[in-house]
């Protein structure tokens, strides 16, 4: 399993949709996560930066995310999302979430 975290900037003004959004989730976007190989998916807020992290268990990660990327229903959701969120001054050009390298993990 590969860990992986991402950020992107909260559009002002955004937050209360993004968190009514975010409290009923599509079951077919949810449903295509798991597909997607993805687990222990979370986001989190901070000063107007959101913070997402998952693990992946697949083989391919770009492949399984160019299937959720063609999925209808969470292109749906993303129509939805996307008015809520900017990308962060330093996202590679095309980059919406900014992925991010884990410098520590303990697993305990």
């Amino acid at each position: 399993m590969k860990r992986y975290g991402f950020v992107i900037q909260l559009r002002d003004g955004m937050e209360a949709e993004y968190r009514r959004l975010h409290g009923s989730v599509w079951p077919e976007v949810l449903e295509q996560i798991r597909k997607s190989n993805i687990s222990d998916y979370s986001i989190f807020l901070r000063d107007g930066l959101l913070f997402g992290t998952y693990m992946y268990s697949g083989e391919d990660h770009d492949a399984d995310m160019q299937k959720m990327a063609e999925d209808p229903a969470t292109q749906r959701w993303w129509k939805l999302t996307a008015p809520c969120q900017v990308p962060i001054a330093t996202a590679a050009d095309g980059e919406w979430w900014a992925s991010m390298e884990e410098v520590f993990h303990f697993e305990g």
